[in-house]
């Protein structure tokens, strides 16, 4: 075990340090992981890869499944099965295999005949999965939102899924931490969404990269549960590997008496613990930024990032006004894509669509806002005439306690769409999406080109600005619906009832099931091997070729490979995925001058990137795979993603961080023509016109692995000892972790006394 720790700590600080198995000379570490969350996306090559070598799940007990990306969220009234409820042949797979998988390796899974399923960021809460002081991770980027309840929680790619079910570890490198701190009262109107869309916006989307977040201050101490998730969700857009709030009486009082939270002396042990989880009073950060919550106003998204904000009241930008080029190019594609003219102001400008979802906005507190919004309008207020308005429940137990408290009557009334379940319209691999040129207005997190729909328009918004856009049918300033005539709109009309969550939380709580062999339908089945049969990782020691220039910064995952291609229960054939939207016509399907369509670069081994931020945003490896399918071994470029940059490595990719004007000075030399050769042997770019090598430095570690073409998995299985020994203390120290928290993996259920219903 690791040395104790001393000094003061942060609250990012504590829970690593007593998550660490080991640590090696060069300081990366091997850190034990509580709780995994699994959907049928990012999980298909990961259990066909323990298949392939024969691994079973280490820790079943500490794994979730269920079905949320791809599926439809029609009525699932006369619903039998997978097979005959998902039209689409390949989610219907991807969402096969999962219900296979589950059953061969004995998991615990919420299918869509289980009104607990939902959207994995919100049944973990909502089902106690979550709880403070854990590490908690998902092949899902929005894995932050479990921060909320200052937990260790993070994205992770396809490999390291697989990683997670055959060891329960992962191999990580310690982060720096950075603490935004809001205090004071923020102003009529302003929500958790708004803040969180300033802070993305004040700091950049590059602004958290290599940090984890903590939120501070008394607007985060005044938040709810469901607010702080909804601002912890979105951290990864600021480019933080995680974010993160202390937990306090807020966050004990909404885990009590939930399924899969502790009960009893357990809970009173747990409880003593998560008491302890805070950063000392003295802790350093790396970085804080401090924040006036007067500041804050109604936000909303004019573009095709996060960080595109302004005021409801405010207006586009004018890329004309910009000094710097390349934010000023940015700003000239962004405004193209949205179909925006500078200058046009915010509340101007009409949408097609609204949608209220997804695992940042679609809890009982973002309905009960929306529906707050909709009696202020009035009793006869109907979505506008040019509007579709849908509202997507982020699981069956919040569907079923907005209908018991009455909301679904007020949203159908106005003419919203009532809908089941599901990731829906947030990312549009499932049939909620945006056609080419609609416009809508969104409480997801992202609003990258094609994110809700190829050609789609997203502007981010929180509930009750969603609510309003519906209303009138552009965007709106909510503040108009909190006026004095408002409030009497409210009192005189619809009365609801307010109810409490455990009402709804009353499924027996079960072991995880004894895995079942099966017969495999879903995807090519392999012949077992066993786990000391080597790795399929391609070796990495010098790669020379063509180099192929790119001039974009904040390049996302979405761009890199768009959710069509996510469909696949296969690590290959993606090349043709890799910058489809950039590659291809959009109407023609005909091939574009992009620079991977023009030869010599089609046939490029190496992309230099001369902006910075390469791979943000999604957790998806299939971008990793999309490059190395088209043949690209090696990304250069002044700073990436992180999920991104671990995922590449992963599959033998190299991605290489060097300084911006290194990076502007190869793809000049890209442009040229120039072939570049990357030695990471010998940790040098050289060039084939004289000019001198650039060195560089890479990772001990992930160079090692890198050069021998190492399986992080089968490296992980030789530290099983310091493993066996790490889960003996975890049991003594923290119990109610083990088995959904104690006594034979099963969970005693405590009936929930029903609390009476008040006025709302």
């Amino acid at each position: 075990m690791p040395a104790p720790v001393t000094g003061p700590r942060t609250l990012y600080d504590k829970i690593w340090d007593d998550h660490v198995v080991e640590v090696m000379e060069d300081g990366l570490a091997l850190i034990y992981i509580d709780r995994h969350l699994v959907h049928e996306v990012t999980s298909p090559q990961a259990f066909e890869g323990l298949r392939t070598a024969g691994r079973k799940v280490r820790r079943p007990d500490c794994t979730l499944a269920t079905l949320d990306h791809n599926i439809p969220t029609i009525s699932r009234k006369n619903y039998k099965s997978v097979d005959t409820f998902v039209a689409e042949p390949d989610s219907r797979a991807q969402c096969s295999a999962v219900e296979e998988n589950v059953k061969e390796f004995g998991l615990t899974y919420f299918g869509l005949a289980d009104r607990r399923q939902g959207i994995v960021h919100v049944i973990g809460p909502e089902q106690g999965f979550t709880l403070p002081g854990i590490t908690c991770v998902c092949g899902d980027s929005h894995t932050s939102t479990h921060g909320a309840f200052g937990s260790l929680a993070f994205g992770i790619g396809t490999s390291e899924v697989e990683h997670v079910l055959a060891t329960q570890t992962l191999l990580q490198r310690k982060g720096k931490n950075m603490r935004i701190t809001v205090d004071g009262e923020l102003v009529e109107g302003v929500n958790s969404k708004d803040v969180i869309l300033h802070i993305i916006g004040l700091i950049g989307t590059a602004g958290g990269t290599g940090h984890v977040i903590e939120y501070a201050g008394s607007v985060f101490r005044n938040f709810s549960m469901e607010a702080r998730m909804s601002v912890c969700n979105m951290s990864i857009e600021a480019g933080a590997r995680a974010g993160m709030v202390a937990p306090d009486e807020v966050t004990f009082e909404y885990l009590r008496n939930r399924p899969l939270a502790p009960k009893g002396e357990a809970w009173d042990r747990a409880e003593a613990y998560w008491r302890t989880l805070k950063s000392d009073d003295d802790a350093k950060f790396d970085i804080e930024v401090k924040i006036s919550a007067a500041d804050i106003p109604p936000t909303v998204t004019w573009g095709t990032s996060p960080q595109d904000v302004v005021s409801i009241t405010g207006s586009v930008p004018d890329p004309a006004t910009m000094i710097d080029p390349a934010k000023r190019a940015a700003t000239e594609r962004s405004l193209a894509y949205m179909g925006l003219q500078p200058n046009t102001r915010i509340e101007e400008i009409v949408v097609d669509k609204v949608f209220i979802g997804s695992c940042t906005n679609s809890r009982i507190e973002d309905l009960r806002s929306a529906a707050r919004v909709i009696l202020a309008a009035g009793p006869d207020a109907r979505v506008a005439s040019n509007v579709y308005a849908m509202i997507v429940p982020g699981s069956g137990l919040v569907k079923q306690h907005a209908e018991a408290e009455g909301l679904d009557t007020i949203f159908r009334r106005a003419g919203f769409d009532w809908r089941e379940a599901g990731c829906s319209m947030c990312l549009g691999m499932n049939p909620d999406q945006l056609a080419p040129g609609e416009r809508c207005a969104s409480t997801s997190n992202r609003n990258f080109e094609g994110r809700q729909g190829a050609g789609g328009r997203t502007h981010l918004v929180s509930p009750a600005m969603a609510a309003a856009a519906a209303m009138t049918g552009k965007l709106t300033d909510v503040r108009k619906y909190l006026s004095a005539g408002a409030e009497a709109n409210i009192t005189q009309g619809t009365k609801l009832k307010s109810t409490s969550a455990l009402e709804f939380l009353t499924d027996p709580v079960l072991p995880p099931p004894q895995p079942q062999p099966l017969t495999h339908t879903s995807g090519a089945s392999s012949t077992p091997l066993p786990p000391s049969s080597g790795s399929s990782v391609p070796k990495f020691v010098v790669v020379k070729g063509i180099t192929a220039p790119l001039h974009m910064a904040n390049v996302d995952t979405d761009m890199i490979i768009p959710k069509q291609f996510l469909k696949t229960l296969k690590r290959t054939g993606l090349s043709n995925g890799l910058f489809y939207a950039l590659r291809f016509d959009p109407k023609t399907g005909e091939k574009t001058p992009f620079i991977l369509n023009r030869a010599p670069y089609d046939q490029a081994k190496i992309l230099v990137v001369s902006e910075p931020n390469f791979g943000c945003g999604s957790s998806r490896e299939h971008a990793a795979w999309s490059l190395n399918d088209f043949g690209i071994r090696c990304i250069i470029a002044p700073s990436f993603g992180e999920i991104f940059r671990s995922n590449a490595m992963q599959n033998g990719m190299l991605p290489l961080a060097l300084s911006p004007e290194e990076c502007k000075d190869l793809a000049a030399d890209a442009e040229a023509g120039v072939q570049l050769e990357v030695d990471l042997e010998k940790q040098q770019v050289r060039r084939d016109n004289g000019k001198p090598a650039i060195a560089f430095t890479v990772d001990p570690f992930r160079r090692h692995c890198l050069l021998n073409g190492l399986d992080d998995i089968a490296l992980t299985l030789q530290k099983e000892d310091a493993i066996v020994v790490f889960e003996q203390r975890r049991t003594a120290v923290w119990p109610w972790l083990d088995g959904f928290g104690y006594e034979g993996n099963r969970i005693p259920i405590v009936p929930t006394k029903m609390s009476k219903k008040t006025e709302w």
